[in-house]
């Protein structure tokens, strides 16, 4: 699938995946159904759902490593500062560096362009926070996180989910 069609679904993900709620006991049920699908798969991620002012659920599954969680940081930063998923950013910028340019401002110890952050967006409210996962290939990573909301939306994933990566 050529980017241009990439960012437009990621797009329409970001529009179609609004919460009525977003509390603790959401983000609880969320992050417990993204650690059972990584148990049940074998997925060495981190799960890491926060609001802009705090962390919400936090889990490391078995095989991930002490960069996943400094990864998924990055990955709330840049989702924090542009109010889009940071895949969404990664398609944007085309950047092999996984660095912002340098007029950005944005350092890269606290900024990546890394898919697996997705917004938390509540009607009337916007973006109040992040859902973000690391450990596999970051188109991977930000399935995951979309499957998640569509199940517990009830949104048939099909829909809005990006096709494997052409090799």
């Amino acid at each position: 699938m050529p980017v241009a069609e990439d960012i437009a679904l990621i797009k329409s993900q970001e529009t179609t995946l609004v919460f009525s709620t977003f509390d603790e006991a959401v983000a609880f049920k969320i992050g417990s159904a993204i650690r059972e699908r990584a148990l049940a798969e074998s997925l060495p991620i981190i799960v890491d759902i926060r609001t802009f002012d705090r962390p919400l659920f936090y889990a490391a599954m078995p095989g991930s490593n002490a960069s996943n969680p400094d990864w998924a940081r990055r990955k709330v930063n840049v989702v924090r500062r542009f109010l889009r998923s940071s895949y969404r950013m990664v398609l944007e910028q085309q950047r092999p560096d996984r660095a912002f340019k340098l007029g950005e401002g944005l350092d890269i110890a606290d900024y990546v362009l890394a898919g697996g952050g997705f917004p938390v967006t509540v009607k009337g409210a916007g973006v109040i926070g992040v859902i973000a996962v690391s450990g596999l290939p970051e188109r991977e990573d930000h399935g995951v996180v979309v499957d998640a909301i569509c199940e517990h939306l009830g949104i048939d994933r099909r829909g809005l989910a990006l096709p494997p990566e052409a090799e």
